[in-house]
């Protein structure tokens, strides 16, 4: 198998020269410059870099440098039949009074036709042209299992000094016109839990939303996002990464609420571990004690420890409400992944146009 050298890509920054691999998440609050890959069920890989530079723009894609899956390749772990069925199934919680939202999630798999042409970073490369994001991300580690190339939109955590802030996500049509009340229903009880759990790391009073609701075009479809900002306490500055890890994790926006009847719910219905779609990934620089970390959303990863051999994952959700509609949730989890599977299966296409 061709040799894939540990790496890293964030922010217009590059990351080489590996000198350090822990699944201890205190190292992101000690010294030097840290990718983070934490998945949805909790497992953190948090490695050092020696070489951090700037990287320029992203390179065009060259010719045959990723070797993606056929389009038609690509299964479910829930087809349309079990997804509708689960959204009932929560539908049928919430009136129960056991919680009110539930992102219920589906992963999608697919045989990678030739793993010695499955770089996520030539990957990051086709998805940068294909599906710009802000918050995308490439972290390459394969002797320890993770290779993500993410296109998130979203802000899981960011930290400058004592100032933390997360920008959750909730509401998704082809154009502003399609959002709806449900959307902004959504949206707002996440930001109430997304303020909650900041609330036990920050200073009391410190808790802010500077924006709610607010609609972020993106490729192919608009979101509303909300901004939820906080100053971190003195008991918590010492150990920030760790206590926030600890606080907000995994992120409300791909859970639900009451966080911990989501999880529950969530652990019952979906089939699939999410893997780090829906975790957190990104970036630490523990000695300036800032940092950004995604919602491991519009995320690919490989693993290259299937049965049958490697294969390209990519997960897609719904958040799911009393007046969620079965079949739309389903036509929602189709619009977040269809052109994210098409880039990756080798429809390069640039936002805004095809070429």
């Amino acid at each position: 198998m061709r040799d894939f050298p540990p790496m890293a890509r964030f922010g217009g920054l590059i990351a080489t020269d590996l000198r350090d691999v822990t699944t201890d998440p205190a190292a992101l609050d000690s010294t030097g410059w840290w990718a983070v890959v934490a998945d949805f069920e909790g497992g953190v890989v948090c490695a050092r870099f020696g070489d951090v530079r700037p990287a320029g723009p992203v390179d065009e894609p060259a010719p045959g440098g990723w070797a993606g899956p056929a389009r038609a390749d690509w299964h479910s772990s829930m087809d349309r039949d079990a997804y509708t069925a689960g959204v009932r199934s929560v539908r049928d919680y919430i009136a129960a009074g056991e919680v009110y939202q539930v992102n219920l999630c589906r992963v999608l798999s697919a045989p990678l036709p030739d793993p010695a042409r499955s770089d996520v970073d030539a990957l990051s490369a086709v998805l940068a042209h294909g599906n710009p994001a802000p918050y995308a991300g490439t972290v390459r580690l394969p002797a320890h299992g993770v290779e993500v190339a993410s296109a998130s939109p979203e802000l899981f955590l960011r930290r400058t000094g004592r100032t933390v802030e997360s920008g959750p996500i909730k509401g998704t049509g082809r154009t502003a016109a399609d959002l709806s009340g449900k959307d902004r229903a959504e949206n707002v009880m996440i930001v109430d839990l997304v303020r909650n759990d900041l609330g036990r790391v920050c200073a009391t009073g410190t808790v802010t939303v500077p924006a709610l609701c607010a609609v972020e075009a993106h490729p192919g479809l608009v979101h509303l996002v909300s901004t939820v900002r906080g100053e971190l306490d003195g008991a918590h500055e010492a150990s920030a990464w760790a206590d926030l890890l600890a606080a907000t994790f995994p992120p409300g926006s791909v859970t639900g609420a009451p966080k911990s009847s989501a999880l529950r719910i969530i652990d019952e219905l979906e089939t699939a571990p999410r893997g780090p779609y829906c975790g957190g990934i990104g970036w630490v620089d523990a000695d300036r004690r800032t940092g950004e970390l995604n919602v491991g959303i519009r995320t690919f990863w490989i693993d290259r420890a299937a049965p049958g051999g490697p294969v390209l994952r990519f997960g897609a959700g719904a958040g799911i409400i009393w007046d969620s509609d079965p079949e739309r949730e389903w036509a929602e989890t189709e619009l977040k992944a269809e052109r994210l599977l098409a880039v990756a299966s080798g429809v390069h296409e640039v936002s805004g146009g095809r070429r």
